[in-house]
């Protein structure tokens, strides 16, 4: 199957782009990031495997194949279905009621340390719930919080962030009422500011932070680096309270376009060629779109930085939410807030998006309009296998 210009598998495989990165570079490579690419490169071919479907029409004996998705969340193609799946589990379950979307983000020096311990990122959206948890709990109230973990900018830079969405409202301590509650951005940004730093000093104490060689130069000690971060706790830190919503559905709109997508979406793509790439973003500080040519390999760099380690979890569950709490707790909120418990639904079935999307049925016969039905599945190569002709993938060569 030939590969649409304009997509991101083409861009990786024109003249040689990502395998010359990739042969240059192999030694620091993290594993992760070549596993995905090879399933970005493989995606919709027949090498990962197949369905054949066949039309039963006595005259008519067409057949169609249709190729298996890579499941990569950094693939253009597979990110669609995740993301309608993800927002419909979550607009079925999350409690009817206000909520307020919460941006928690810190000074681009302090960004980089999160770069050099990849590590420490799974304890990034601890913090952020910590920061509202303490001022809920002083009220007596347990709230429904989930956070989503945010890597990158619009310009694909590395800007580790955290979009939290709480309910405006949650349990009291004897879980027999729904108590209001609100948040005020200084109070937020003040508690934010101190977990974060605090965070860094534990970790320096333990002796596992990595420091970049300049930074490392200026602090030697845990002196020196403690009154590193006190000039950095005595900035301003950027904490966005986005204006309450009546329900949940905002919030899983926005974050669902970015968790189950790749850090740049095809339709962004504007040139690509001579080693050169082009791709446009909204600039936030000026709110207009503008272009941004970089070379192929700092394209690939500013991409590949945002692909996590392997079952890294970019979405977390906390208070009413969290695993041990919601199968107990979440009945007795559905009951307080008047609202019946949902019904179980299927993710929807990749004809029915491709039917939504583009206004036809892709299991219809082309030739005498009459339904398809599957006849055969046809097994793909393993991870392991595709790797082996990671090559042949990069260059748009065939595999056998």
């Amino acid at each position: 199957m030939k590969v649409p210009q304009g997509s991101l598998p083409h861009l990786l495989q024109y003249e040689n782009c990502w395998w010359d990165y990739y042969k240059e570079n192999q030694e620091n490579i993290r594993p992760v990031v070549a596993e995905n690419i090879v399933k970005i490169l493989s995606c919709g071919l027949k090498v990962t495997g197949c369905a054949c479907y066949t039309c039963d029409t006595a005259d008519c004996h067409h057949t169609k194949f249709v190729p298996f998705t890579c499941k990569s969340r950094f693939c253009t193609s597979c990110g669609k279905k995740a993301t309608e799946s993800w927002i419909q589990k979550q607009n079925d379950v999350l409690p009817k009621c206000e909520w307020q979307h919460i941006t928690f983000t810190m000074p681009k020096t302090l960004w980089r340390l999160f770069k050099l311990n990849r590590h420490l990122l799974n304890d990034f959206p601890k913090l952020a719930y910590e920061t509202v948890k303490k001022l809920s709990a002083d009220k007596g109230i347990t709230l429904a919080v989930f956070i989503a973990i945010h890597t990158f900018g619009r310009d694909l830079q590395w800007h580790p962030h955290i979009h939290l969405s709480t309910t405006r409202g949650g349990l009291n301590k004897d879980k027999d009422k729904w108590l209001n509650c609100f948040f005020k951005k200084k109070s937020l940004m003040k508690a934010w500011r101190y977990n974060i730093v605090n965070f860094f000093r534990q970790q320096y104490k333990k002796g596992i932070l990595d420091l970049p060689p300049s930074l490392a130069e200026l602090c030697p000690d845990y002196a020196s680096f403690s009154k590193w971060l006190n000039v950095q706790y005595r900035k301003y830190w950027i904490v966005h309270c986005a204006k309450p919503t009546k329900n949940p559905y905002h919030s899983t709109n926005y974050l669902g376009r970015y968790l189950k997508r790749p850090p740049i979406a095809q339709s962004r793509l504007r040139h690509y060629g001579g080693g050169k790439i082009t791709f446009n973003y909204l600039n936030h500080r000026n709110k207009k779109h503008q272009n941004f040519t970089c070379s192929n390999k700092e394209f690939i760099e500013r991409f590949i930085q945002h692909i996590p380690e392997k079952h890294f979890r970019m979405v977390r569950y906390y208070g009413i939410l969290a695993n041990r709490n919601r199968g107990k707790l979440l009945p007795i909120v559905y009951d307080l807030l008047d609202q019946t418990v949902p019904e179980q639904k299927l993710p929807p079935r990749w004809e029915h998006m491709v039917k939504k999307e583009f206004g036809y049925n892709p299991l219809n016969c082309i030739v005498c309009n009459k339904r398809l039905t599957l006849a055969a599945i046809f097994t793909g190569k393993s991870s392991n296998q595709l790797m082996a002709n990671h090559e042949e993938l990069a260059k748009m060569k065939i595999v056998r």
